[in-house]
């Protein structure tokens, strides 16, 4: 047995003192992740980029440098801790901590309250370490892959209503109101009774339960009401009563409490660019703003941005192009005139000659144009064939349209550009797979090895700044894992000089 003891590497007594005791520093090695962050943060002109506390009190207690706490949360992000908690006790247990911070430990409120009271600031450290990425390379500022994800909020469903739900729900209270009242008119019968005098104190506390539920139930249904009223008043479609600033989202074949965040990936690294929180659950109105966004980041006249069809929307296409952004994204097909229309006659069948200004139905008739209108915000022109040649039509009313005066074919003023669109996608099919390669796997990393599938913070703007974080511990990651620490402990040197 103590053959077999002795064959194990054992460790030191921790009661042993040592002659020459190790230093914190020589704990982190030189390629540790840690070193760069801190040479990193050091650099940054915290007042500029508007973080609290950038300048010493003269007077009162001195605070915590927000340097320090910026390091604490990325090396957070960067291992995965986001709990203000969890930090506070790394601070005073993680050797690496320790080192980071030069043995500071504070609390979690002071960690926590550095997040919730900087989101601005957070935005902006975000960009600071996009450009210093970009400095050396690492964006190709060719290409973007443009995509959302729902992000659980700080708020349970059963606290957030649309005014469907809460009609409804307020309703089935009333039926509860009715039922204690029914049992405590039986109570009342009960007590009154002469021939059950002994079991009248049973019915007593019987009767003051069922008092004291339909009190509680009373109060509940009061507010309901009231909230209801102010929706009804203010034209609100949803209320959460946690967070307000959340609403409800299909997350995973789920309606849930969430945000919708959307993020502009490069193709070269798979870095993100920037990224923007918004509580609308479509992403049909997000795609210029995040792209044009992106093409002012990158610093470049014009650049290539791909997306689903879930974005898309001519008027956000048209922004795109207007902007130097050339947008792929995949078409969206729909068709209008009736009810009866089959996949062989929908709008996109409809050829449009430009030469003659006319469009040409699958059967071989013309449109010709009728007249200007404005629809759905867009000024459209609108045509139609001429009087009786639907009708005469062997498809009408059976294949076409049901509309009794014929087909109509709405255009926008703008279809051009709509049109140059849908010829991009015909050339390049392709592009689909590499938006799939280029920012859907970013959302999964996220939310799988950086276990963050839902927040900590309530409010759209402080959010923001979680999520800002949460961007920036993975972009870390990647230059990481691409340069390694040293290389990019170098080029910090040489770009300060």
């Amino acid at each position: 047995m103590d053959n077999e003891t002795n064959s194990y590497v054992e460790g030191l007594s921790r009661n042993q003192t040592f002659l020459l005791p190790k230093t914190i520093e020589q704990y982190v090695e030189p390629d540790n992740p840690a070193r760069f962050i801190d040479a990193y943060v050091t650099t940054l002109d915290m007042e500029k980029l508007g973080f609290t506390h950038s300048t010493p009190q003269e007077v009162g207690r001195p605070s915590y440098n927000p340097k320090d706490l910026c390091k604490l949360y990325l090396y957070g992000g960067l291992n995965h801790i986001r709990s203000s908690r969890k930090l506070e006790r790394e601070c005073k247990t993680n050797l690496e901590c320790i080192w980071l911070l030069k043995g500071l430990a504070p609390d979690f409120k002071t960690i926590a309250d550095f997040r919730k009271d900087n989101p601005s600031a957070i935005g902006a450290l975000f960009k600071e370490f996009v450009a210093f990425l970009k400095d050396l390379s690492l964006y190709g500022a060719k290409q973007v892959a443009v995509d959302g994800t729902k992000l659980r909020a700080v708020n349970a469903n059963d606290k957030a209503f649309t005014q469907r739900a809460l009609a409804k729900r307020i309703k089935v209270m009333e039926k509860s109101v009715n039922h204690y009242i029914d049992e405590l008119d039986a109570a009342d019968e009960q007590e009154a009774s002469d021939e059950q005098q002994a079991g009248s104190e049973v019915a007593k506390d019987a009767k003051a339960f069922e008092a004291d539920k339909l009190a509680a139930l009373l109060e509940k249904k009061e507010k309901a009401e009231e909230i209801l009223d102010r929706m009804q008043k203010s034209g609100q479609k949803q209320v959460a009563l946690t967070d307000p600033d959340c609403r409800q989202m299909m997350n995973h074949g789920r309606v849930e409490s969430c945000y919708n965040m959307q993020a502009a990936v490069d193709s070269k690294n798979h870095l993100i660019v920037n990224y923007l929180v918004t509580n609308e659950a479509s992403d049909l109105n997000q795609l210029s703003n995040i792209a044009i966004t992106a093409k002012e980041t990158l610093d470049v006249e014009q650049i290539d941005c791909i997306s689903d069809k879930g974005y898309f929307d001519f008027v956000q296409i048209k922004q795109c192009a207007d902007n130097g952004v050339t947008p792929y994204v995949a078409v969206k097909h729909s068709g209008n005139g009736g009810s009866i229309i089959l996949p062989e006659f929908t709008a996109d069948k409809f050829l449009y000659d430009e030469d003659g200004d006319t469009y040409v139905c699958p059967a071989g008739q013309r449109l010709w144009f009728l007249c200007n209108s404005f629809r759905e915000g867009m000024d459209r022109r609108v045509y139609m064939c001429r009087k009786g040649v639907c009708s005469s039509c062997e498809f009408f009313m059976t294949k076409c349209t049901s509309n009794k005066k014929g087909r109509v074919i709405w255009r926008w003023v703008h279809e051009k550009v709509v049109e140059d669109l849908k010829q991009r996608m015909k050339l390049h099919p392709e592009v689909m797979g590499e938006r799939k390669k280029v920012v859907e796997h970013m959302f999964g990393t996220l939310k799988r090895a950086f276990g963050a599938p839902y927040l900590l913070l309530k409010g759209l703007k402080k959010v923001s700044g979680e999520v800002g974080l949460l961007l920036l511990s993975y972009n870390l990651r990647r230059a990481l894992n691409i340069l390694g620490v040293e290389v990019l402990i170098r080029a910090l040197a040489i770009s300060e000089r």
